[in-house]
């Protein structure tokens, strides 16, 4: 178990933040009041006090909140637990869902201190349950959950452009959180290859999600260029997701013949073309979603053959 040394929020983001010494915890929000706040994945940061002391004995001077973490532990060395560790304190229920982070170049925290400990030593968290937290009040461990990360990249010159509003994004959003995936970025580009081509490598070299699905962009017009750019990127084919997804949907119109989307993997990454259309995305989703489980725990090292002892539970487990 831990205990909480310091309860911070922040009114503007990349800036430090204050020890308030309690605070407000909305369930899928974030602290009350706090900037980082809000229906993403990084709702709550979390710092180990033991990594702080360690930055301070090389002579510099931080005091609570300075790294811009909501929570300063103690107790855990947080870097080192999987994503998917849940945390129980004071009613409050807390999911990690992310390791580390992209720094912010010449953010306020590291023109202050000379250097920021948060990309390498936070970690980040959804809240499951809300409640209030206290400093000194005692943090523990209470299960894991199976979620795959996922990123969602919409493809669409007009969206891109705000002149049509996003449909697809997020209703695949919405449909993968139902189920054992978490939904950590969100974006669109336009139907321009280098565009998706850098979104796709970000996503898998740097974000490291499991799965990246795209919608849009695989038709026969001639900005149609997801598949190409899905290709471009890709380390090995995966052919049977797309060409499943394809007879499927054959059985629901003819023209899903016409749909030239591709699946493939990068490093560790499973990447899907979807359909542009919600409808036809909800179709695919529908269709495919329930049978990755096993390709994703194979990416991820956690299941090496098909046998039945390689089969996963893919939902919360709650120890007490």
């Amino acid at each position: 178990m831990g205990y909480i040394r310091a309860v911070c929020i922040s009114e503007k983001k990349g800036t430090g933040k204050k020890n308030v010494g309690e605070a407000v915890f909305i369930e899928d929000e974030g602290l009350k009041g706090d900037a980082h706040a809000g229906k993403w994945h990084r709702q709550v940061s979390l710092l180990s006090k033991e990594a702080v002391e360690a930055f301070k004995e090389r002579g510099a001077k931080v005091e609570d909140g300075d790294f811009g973490e909501n929570l300063l532990v103690e107790g855990f060395d947080l870097k080192k637990l999987p994503v998917g560790t849940v945390f129980s304190c004071n009613g409050v229920v807390l999911e990690m869902t992310q390791i580390g982070k992209e720094c912010h170049s010449h953010c306020a925290i590291h023109e202050a201190v000379g250097d920021c400990i948060m990309p390498r030593e936070g970690v980040f968290a959804k809240v499951l349950k809300g409640g209030t937290i206290h400093v000194g009040d005692e943090i523990r461990i209470i299960g894991e959950t199976r979620r795959y990360r996922v990123g969602v990249l919409t493809v669409s010159d007009r969206s891109a452009r705000g002149e049509r509003e996003d449909l697809a994004g997020p209703l695949i959003r919405e449909l993968v959180e139902k189920d054992s995936y978490l939904v950590v970025e969100q974006s669109v580009v336009p139907d321009d290859r280098k565009a998706i081509e850098e979104a796709l490598i970000r996503l898998s070299d740097r974000v490291k999600v499991d799965l990246i699905l795209t919608t849009g962009g695989t038709g026969f017009s001639v900005r149609d260029v997801t598949p190409e750019a899905t290709m471009a990127v890709a380390e090995r084919n995966a052919p049977g997701i797309a060409e499943a997804i394809r007879a499927y949907s054959g059985t629901i119109t003819p023209r899903a013949m016409l749909s030239r989307a591709v699946s493939v993997i990068r490093g560790r990454t499973l990447i899907i073309n979807l359909p542009g259309s919600p409808k036809a995305v909800r179709e695919s989703l529908d269709f495919v979603l329930p049978n990755l489980y096993h390709g994703l725990d194979v990416l991820k090292g956690q299941v090496t053959d098909c046998s039945s002892e390689g089969k996963k539970i893919h939902h919360l487990h709650h120890t007490n």
